[in-house]
């Protein structure tokens, strides 16, 4: 009997480690939104549902119009190993094939990419953002009235959703100042809430979403809003780095949905040390940030290599010299 009761209990012993090694290995492999849950917003960060702050370390996608072959399960799968917690779905407005412009077909289509993109990043895990990509149309007033359509569906869609973000202007620019900025946010943001109370909704800045300071001066009211930055590092040093913490130092709740190391235009010459110096702040202050773009084009701002036809599973020589500075920061 005595000899039964070592072995039974030798056995309970071996079960225990077992489960707690099973339990260690699932722990480890948390994917973001399993480990952090819904996002919010507190104070100046974006926090998880523990009131930790989250750091966004995201990719997007250009233009879904012109690169929709990106937009599937291995190409998220490999971005994820890469570091890569958020996909943001870039949906031009008014540009090639853009929402607002290339008919009711072309819509559909946008909007069942839009459905794949959130459909695979959940699959794993990983967070989304859909982008109302405004650029050539400037001023965000221009298709305020799509816009309200638009995310009136995406809430109703995906209120249930934990890992969905809104960024309702891309870029304002020319006539997009602050006043058009506001109403139109107000009433998309307004649009959004009667749907669904609880996801983060990011709102462009003036000037290409560079004066995150002047929205400190006069922000939005209401919870879970943030403010859109963005930077080219080889356009923008630091007289774009004092805005931003000017505008953090007001308290305003910033994120950067779009950045990279080329010049304004998205091609050019690379900018390493100064694209550095952003990231070594975006660190220190805890801020998210989206690297511009996942595509073959032949800019410097692609995250491949314009030679590059694979549409996912890449390896060190697909990626492009932006891509490599980039995983060495996503990594960290």
């Amino acid at each position: 009997m005595k000899k039964w009761r070592i072995f039974f209990t030798a056995c309970l012993v071996m079960l225990g480690i077992c489960l707690s090694v099973i339990s260690f290995r699932q722990v480890s492999k948390a994917s973001a939104v399993s480990a952090n849950g819904r996002l919010s917003v507190k104070g100046t960060k974006l926090v998880n549902e523990k009131g930790k702050t989250f750091v966004i370390k995201g990719v997007s996608t250009h233009g879904l119009s012109w690169y929709p072959q990106y937009v599937n399960k291995k190409s998220f799968q490999t971005l994820k190993k890469k570091g890569v917690n958020t996909i943001r779905l870039a949906m031009y407005t008014e540009d090639y094939n853009g929402y607002c412009t290339g008919g009711a077909e072309n819509q559909k289509t946008l909007k069942k990419l839009v459905a794949k993109g959130v459909k695979l990043a959940s699959g794993l895990g990983m967070y989304a953002i859909i982008d109302w990509h405004i650029l050539n149309d400037g001023n965000p007033m221009n298709h305020q009235a799509e816009a309200k359509k638009f995310f009136k569906e995406m809430a109703k869609k995906y209120r249930s959703k934990k890992n969905v973000l809104y960024e309702i202007c891309n870029e304002p620019n020319g006539a997009g100042n602050w006043n058009n900025i506001t109403a139109y946010a107000k009433a998309v943001i307004k649009t959004i809430r009667s749907v669904d109370k609880k996801a983060v909704i990011i709102v462009g800045t003036p000037t290409w979403s560079q004066d995150v300071d002047v929205a400190a001066q006069n922000p939005l009211k209401g919870k879970n809003i943030m403010y859109a930055l963005h930077f080219y590092a080889a356009t923008h040093g630091q007289y774009l780095r004092d805005k931003y913490e000017t505008a953090l130092k007001q308290g305003l709740p910033v994120l950067v949905t779009e950045f990279g190391i080329s010049d304004a235009y998205g091609n050019g010459n690379l900018s390493k040390s100064e694209g550095d110096a952003w990231m070594k702040l975006l660190n220190k202050n805890k801020t998210g940030r989206v690297c511009w773009n996942l595509s073959n084009k032949a800019e410097s701002s692609a995250l491949l290599n314009p030679s590059c036809k694979k549409t996912g599973g890449w390896k060190s020589e697909d990626y492009s010299e932006q891509a490599k500075w980039l995983w060495k920061w996503y990594k960290k």
